[in-house]
């Protein structure tokens, strides 16, 4: 039985999550951060860094698959803690990396290991929450994300600059062994009783200290695809998601082409754009959740919030064309945080329209979607910049209108969120 009051506890396991998401995206943008450094040290062309990136994105789609159903399977505690040994172990490698070829294999394995952290953390929310929470629980452990973002370029040049980029990727790599005590310590798996008041309309209720199995899936993929919702989640993920992959890994280079921002200057103005989207992470999971509590439909509620943060994200097409880094830098802000509003509703939607049983499959087949969509982003944005001689207007045009055709795409898809009818086995 869980070490804490039931109400405590659920927030307790969203601060784990939160605070494990935030390892992940330090892990996987120590690179980014390098990345001017690298590419002068290893003379890489922007062809050569794609791969590398993209290396990590596509092992991170396939693992997302596997992830999810794994996870299904196992169960978030231990599915967890195997997750975060195999991503910080991969992280720690970058450091022994001396060529092109290592550095894409070292991607590969962060991506392995960092693909369940999703899957797992929505599958956590679904099993602890009640439905009128959840968009907040998933906007606050997403904001992780910003958070993550936040912290490593404050950490990293400060650690390049004094010990050498090697030391980067072994220090912030070993912050997932320090999670990892704490998670085992701390996670258990919800009660029978509790699973039931979480997954309906009411608080969970305190009762029986027999801990339930695992839920077990039995539901086949191509029995998912088969359903118009589960294509509302993949667009959702394949258009929005390789826009903030972009943002990602690209934004220093972005600052470091555009501008001239090194390594030095370059944390004030991540900060910036990470800690507004760490705003609209949160915001865009309170205003569905506001609106479900004031009586809105679950359809109207998420659609509203989706589009009002689709509209936000219109003006990044003008980015490169700003005419100073800070118009720029603010530009690429409000949409980072739109994009993490968006997100935060586009994860719930999976237990808004799916039985327990399949939510971490759904969320996994959405997921191998959006970094599949960000392969292929990272592949063109590589080909268009070495091409035009690093001119970034047609990336960041795509970037603008891709949350508005994917709005659209999902409303088509899923006219009213309606849940699947499924024999949940």
């Amino acid at each position: 039985s869980p070490p804490f009051p039931r109400s405590t506890y659920r927030w307790t396991i969203c601060a784990l999550l939160f605070v494990v998401t935030t390892i992940n995206y330090m892990d996987r943008q120590v690179l980014s951060i390098l990345a001017p450094t690298l590419q002068r040290e290893l003379s890489w062309s922007e062809s050569q860094y794609a791969s590398v990136v993209y290396s990590f994105t596509l092992v991170y789609a396939v693992g997302f698959l596997i992830a999810g159903r794994w996870l299904d399977r196992v169960g978030v505690r231990r599915g967890f803690a195997t997750a975060v040994v195999v991503w910080s172990l991969a992280a720690i490698g970058h450091a022994l990396a001396r060529t092109t070829v290592a550095f894409s294999a070292a991607r590969a394995f962060l991506g392995l290991g960092e693909s369940a952290n999703f899957p797992g953390a929505i599958k956590s929310v679904g099993e602890w929450f009640p439905k009128e929470e959840r968009a907040l629980a998933t906007g606050i452990f997403n904001a992780g994300t910003n958070t993550g973002a936040i912290l490593t370029p404050l950490i990293v040049p400060w650690i390049a600059l004094t010990w050498g980029w090697r030391w980067a990727f072994v220090i912030v790599g070993s912050l997932g062994f320090v999670w990892l005590f704490a998670w085992l310590a701390l996670y258990r798996a919800p009660e029978i009783d509790t699973l039931k008041g979480a997954l309906g309309e009411s608080l969970p209720l305190k009762g029986s200290a027999v801990p339930s199995p695992p839920l077990r899936v039995g539901i086949p993929w191509a029995r998912l695809l088969s359903f118009r919702q589960t294509w509302a989640i993949i667009t959702g993920k394949f258009l929005a998601d390789p826009v903030w992959w972009f943002y990602l890994y690209w934004l220093p280079k972005f600052l470091d082409t555009t501008y001239g921002i090194k390594l030095a200057q370059v944390a004030l103005p991540l900060i910036t754009v990470y800690l507004i989207a760490d705003v609209g992470s949160i915001a865009g999971g309170w205003l569905s959740s506001g609106l479900l509590k004031r009586g809105v439909t679950t359809n109207r509620a998420r659609k509203t919030a989706m589009l009002l943060m689709a509209l936000l994200i219109v003006p990044t097409a003008l980015a490169p064309r700003a005419g100073s880094m800070w118009t720029a830098v603010l530009i690429v802000a409000l949409a980072a945080a739109a994009h993490q509003g968006w997100s935060a509703n586009v994860y719930t939607l999976a237990s808004d329209m799916f039985p327990p049983s399949a939510v971490a499959s759904v969320s996994g087949i959405g997921g191998f979607a959006g970094a599949m969509g960000g392969v292929l982003f990272q592949w063109l944005t590589g080909r268009i910049l070495d091409a035009t001689g690093g001119n970034y207007a047609s990336i960041f045009a795509v970037c603008g209108f891709a949350y508005v055709t994917a709005w659209t795409i999902i409303h088509l898809l899923a006219p009213r969120l309606e849940p699947v009818k499924v024999e949940d086995s």
